[in-house]
């Protein structure tokens, strides 16, 4: 086998010509499996219809950059895939088992050993982007002015929706500032009515306190012809009742002479 100066390989009798409707990438990928001098890195399978690269480090270094125009091997395996190549994969290298060697395989219907007349068969993939264009263009005037106005129409209506947003956001504050303060007045409502519970059982306190000293008193400087016995026996309360509802006559102090 030999080599321009280049680097580009020649290719040897009974291999296809580079020429011709058979693109170039197939042309070299059948030199490169058909090389006896590659087979540690890129060979034919068993059956022949598929085949091996081995080492893919080594192979994007020593023998892509004699071929191509790059040694990256993701590059060499999406143009298999352009020209619908698949990846053969095995049980044991489904995760199973772990392979002991790199071994990647391809296959394709028409790329199979000694048939190199079925090259031509192999065509890249192409998509559908033409057809999708006129059908892009078969839009008329009307149907697009239509298609516009609806856009107009949606952006409006998406406007409107954005100014209800915010004007009921800004109600809900203002619904949250009304409750703070609602509340604030019903707490100072509720200390407000506690004070004047608590002031006024504790003026009461002090009235019957005050009342019950005075009539204390006012028994202890009575004279004893009084009968005090009935006085003394009766209850504080009953007393307190009894002054608030009676008035009291100033007492006076005895001269010597009976009352």
């Amino acid at each position: 086998m030999e080599f321009l100066a280049g680097g580009q390989q020649l290719l040897a009798a009974g291999q296809p010509p580079s020429g011709g409707s058979v693109p170039a990438f197939l042309t070299k990928l059948w030199t490169l499996v058909e090389d006896p001098e590659t087979d540690p890195l890129i060979c034919w399978s068993p059956s022949g219809a598929s085949f091996h690269v081995f080492d893919q480090g080594r192979f994007s270094k020593e023998v892509l950059p004699k071929f191509f125009k790059h040694n990256n091997m993701a590059s060499f395996i999406r143009q298999l895939n352009m020209y619908g190549f698949r990846k053969v994969v095995h049980i044991e290298q489904g995760g199973l088992v772990k392979p002991e060697r790199d071994d990647t395989e391809f296959q394709h219907s028409f790329f199979i050993r000694g048939h190199e007349e079925l090259l031509e068969k192999i065509k890249r993939k192409v998509t559908n982007v033409p057809a999708v264009r006129q059908e892009e263009t078969k839009f008329t005037g009307e149907e697009i002015n239509k298609i516009l106005t609806d856009v107009q129409l949606m952006k409006g209506k998406q406007e409107s929706i954005d100014f209800r947003i915010v004007a009921m956001k800004h109600e809900n504050e203002a619904l949250w500032r009304e409750v703070a303060l609602l509340r604030q007045k019903h707490t100072q409502q509720t200390l407000r009515r506690t004070l004047r519970r608590t002031l006024s059982r504790t003026l009461r306190r002090t009235l019957r306190r005050t009342l019950s000293g005075t009539l204390s008193g006012t028994l202890r400087r009575t004279p004893s012809g009084t009968p005090s016995g009935t006085l003394s026996g009766t209850p504080s309360r009953t007393l307190s009742r009894t002054l608030s509802r009676t008035p009291v006559e100033p007492s006076v102090e005895p001269s010597g002479e009976p009352q």
